[in-house]
């Protein structure tokens, strides 16, 4: 079983940044594709980014390509969303996630494992 952990949201003005922290557990997230998603109010989950824990390569969203950063640090089992120049449409519910691959992520099928979310608003 694995356990996600989000923690990092809050309250910021447009322009800002802020990060995101997801820890993981469990004797075999390391065999995941972690992810990134969101879901604002009334609209559905939608991918954001994701990392392999292994090589580190990183996949975006277009819609934050450029601005959102995904990484990791294998020594404290955690995996990071850096989000920058924040826009009041990043308003969301960020939720953390594990899957086979990035094509699973993407697709936003056969996701094994959610974490509980996190809460970021961006005021105009």
């Amino acid at each position: 079983q694995v356990q996600l952990v989000e923690s990092g949201g809050g309250l910021v003005q447009a322009g800002a940044s802020l990060r995101l922290s997801c820890v993981a557990s469990g004797p075999t997230f390391g065999s995941y594709v972690m992810g990134w998603f969101r879901q604002a109010p009334g609209k559905e989950r939608e991918f954001v980014a994701g990392i392999s824990w292994s090589s580190g390569s990183t996949y975006y969203a277009d819609s934050v390509q450029g601005r959102f950063t995904a990484s990791r640090d294998n020594a404290k089992n955690t995996v990071y969303l850096e989000m920058s120049n924040l826009r009041p449409e990043d308003t969301a519910v960020y939720y953390c996630a594990a899957a086979p691959g990035f094509g699973q992520l993407v697709r936003k099928i056969d996701i094994h494992y959610w974490g509980q979310g996190t809460q970021v608003t961006v005021s105009s």
